[in-house]
């Protein structure tokens, strides 16, 4: 940043040094140092202009900056062409004279604007599209191992929602192969099952799929390899490793992720809706249960661990978007309140319930406990107990 000032502050001095030196204003009737003082401040200025034009084009990109001077280039070759085919005509005429001044003007200024619109052709990736075969570009999708071992890919692919080709790197099928050899049980059907989605990936009608020898010996690691592979490729990676999403982002490369996309797809829930869940197990906390939907999405459900290995009704109360998933949290509300049970409590069929104030017991084996009063009031008269077939 001080060579900048140090430059700018050069340049400043050698305009104004060089204007006070030719003094260009000596036509407006000044003389002595009262002339130089002038033409030293118009240096100054005409510096001070030329900084700011500088400034102003430091935000440019460089392919802009190449389109307008190219453009302003060929515009002037073009001007003094045209000038040069005037030359026959009178050049006392001031309409001519306009004319030739007209063009030299406006032809480099209309190619110094038109090139610098333009400027984006001068990247090298659209020079080299301008000698390929013309035709629809190909999409690429780089798999990570991480993704073929998912399986999900597989049934995405089915439904048609990939598209291109997708790219499975040599590197890729090498750790694939390592895993399925692995010792470890569980790390040998992972990669067996990576093989065998590959296989599916391979059957399916209207799925391209490309094994590419490209590698990278330089870089030692599969995640930097992959970056590496879709940035010449141009391309996408494919992968649920949460890792190796944020690196690709931060290198400039896009990255499809399976997670996100589940996550995505899972049904909206708002708090205040009742949905119907199995308790599975036990909460962590006191008195929860634990179901889960059918896309894996975890519910915990408060005053539910009486409940398990049952289908019951819950209350949504909120919602939980994490980066690995959605939890949401229930509340499961009971057909009777407690203290409604306690005032009103099940009556067994058969057995008499004790009268009291006077009042004798009633049998009732299907009535509802409102029922009890009614047959009191009818026997109020009479104080000897009566079966319960004399009330109907």
């Amino acid at each position: 940043m001080t060579w900048f000032i140090l430059a700018r502050a050069l340049f400043v001095a050698a305009i104004a040094f060089t204007a006070g030196l030719l003094q260009p204003l000596a036509g407006i009737g000044l003389g002595g140092s009262a002339l130089l003082a002038v033409n030293v401040l118009f240096g100054i200025v005409l510096s001070g202009l030329v900084i700011v034009f500088e400034s102003r084009l430091r935000d440019a990109k460089v392919t802009t900056v190449l389109g307008a001077l190219l453009g302003g280039v060929t515009g002037l070759v073009i001007a003094k062409t045209i000038e040069a085919a005037l030359a026959w005509t009178d050049t006392n005429n001031n309409g001519v004279a306009f004319l030739r001044s007209f063009v030299l003007l406006v032809i480099p200024y209309i190619g110094t604007v038109l090139g610098a619109r333009k400027g984006e052709w001068l990247e090298p990736a659209r020079l080299i599209g301008l000698f390929r075969a013309a035709g629809p570009q190909r999409r690429y999708k780089v798999l990570d191992t991480s993704v073929i071992i998912d399986g999900r890919i597989a049934d995405i692919c089915e439904t048609g929602f990939i598209d291109g080709a997708l790219v499975i790197p040599q590197f890729v099928l090498k750790e694939l192969q390592l895993v399925a050899d692995s010792a470890d049980a569980l790390k040998r059907n992972r990669g067996r099952r990576g093989l065998d989605i590959l296989q599916k990936i391979q059957k399916m009608a209207g799925v391209e799929v490309v094994i590419s020898d490209v590698d990278f010996p330089e870089v030692r690691e599969v995640d930097l390899k992959l970056i590496e592979l879709a940035r010449t490729l141009q391309g996408k990676i494919v992968t649920n490793d949460f890792n190796l999403n944020k690196v690709a982002q931060l290198r400039g490369v896009e990255v499809l992720n399976i997670n996100q996309l589940a996550n995505s797809l899972k049904p909206v829930v708002l708090p205040g809706e009742i949905m119907k869940v199995f308790i599975l197990k036990e909460g962590k906390e006191y008195n929860q249960g634990v179901a889960y939907l059918d896309d894996g999405t975890m519910v915990v459900v408060d005053n539910a661990r009486k409940m398990i290995s049952k289908t019951i009704d819950v209350v949504v109360t909120s919602v939980l978007q994490t980066t690995a998933g959605k939890m949401i949290f229930g509340r499961y509300i009971e057909a009777m309140p407690p203290a409604a049970q306690q005032s009103h409590p099940p009556q067994s069929g058969g057995a008499a319930a004790p009268g009291g104030g006077g009042q004798a017991g009633v049998h009732a084996p299907s009535a509802p406990a409102q029922a009890a009063p009614v047959g009191a009031a009818a026997d109020k008269d009479d104080r000897r107990p009566r079966p319960a077939s004399s009330q109907a």
